[in-house]
């Protein structure tokens, strides 16, 4: 049974944290409706939703994705780069929890946000940017490694996460923008590249379904979107233009949780 935890969008998501995007104004009305009819595509895909409460003073806390990592073991809780989402981590742990999740948490002085963690199999990729550090990078290959997972660091350039450069569209298939992140990090995976005039279009959320494998994606990338159609992929697409105003992507608005029948 698929589950998806989400959050509500903070009444000062205008005001959330920015690293390489000029700050635009957003309409707060439209993302939140934006953010619905995400939701309601999960659930259109097999996706129960259990949506947490989001205050003002957590701007980012929509993009529930940076607070905790999931992986068939359980889960790892997060510790944001950003000073100000620090405080976004104990309602999901509390909800991770419910699930009857192990949990271990990253601790000072490492940091990391889930952003920057893609899983693939029983290797996980890690981005080396401005959110996560060395620290919480080998606080994460001394959980993961003992448990039969290879970890590898990844730098990232030009964008906020690894998330934002490359991600998982099928089993061992990627969407990549080769500019941010260096393609020879993911041997022996297929590399869908995103369309050169889209170079924000590498961030695609993959949900498992009993009649296959489907891809809920940008309506925003029309051009990338036909390449992963011409692989093969069914795509599911979503607006949230007004969400991407934040530096948020289509994984950043959940945290998938996989439990069986």
């Amino acid at each position: 049974m698929l589950f998806a935890l989400t959050r509500e969008i903070s009444p000062r998501f205008a005001e959330c944290q920015l690293a390489h995007l000029p700050r635009l104004p957003i309409d707060l009305q439209r993302a939140r409706a934006q953010h619905d009819a995400y939701e309601w595509a999960l659930v259109e895909l097999g996706c129960t939703i259990r949506r947490l409460d989001s205050g003002a003073d957590m701007p980012d806390a929509v993009f529930v994705e940076d607070t905790a990592v999931i992986v068939q073991e359980g889960a790892v809780i997060a510790r944001p780069g950003a000073e100000a989402r620090k405080a976004e981590t104990p309602a999901v742990a509390a909800a991770l929890a419910r699930f009857g999740l192990p949990q271990h948490q990253i601790a000072a002085p490492g940091t990391l946000d889930g952003g920057d963690v893609l899983v693939v199999g029983r290797r996980v990729f890690i981005g080396a940017s401005s959110r996560t550090n060395v620290e919480g990078i080998d606080q994460m290959r001394r959980l993961l490694e003992p448990l039969g997972y290879a970890v590898r660091a990844v730098p990232v350039r030009e964008c906020l996460h690894l998330k934002s450069a490359v991600t998982a569209v099928a089993p061992d298939t990627l969407l990549i923008n080769r500019d941010w992140v260096p393609a020879d990090a993911f041997t022996g995976a297929t590399l869908i590249g995103v369309d050169p005039d889209e170079p924000a279009a590498a961030n695609a959320l993959w949900l498992p379904r009993p009649d296959g494998p489907v891809v809920i994606y940008p309506a925003a990338f029309p051009k990338t979107r036909r390449r992963l159609e011409q692989h093969g992929l069914r795509v599911r697409t979503v607006e949230v233009d007004e969400l991407a105003k934040a530096e948020g992507g289509v994984t950043c608005c959940c945290l998938i949780l996989d439990l069986g029948e």
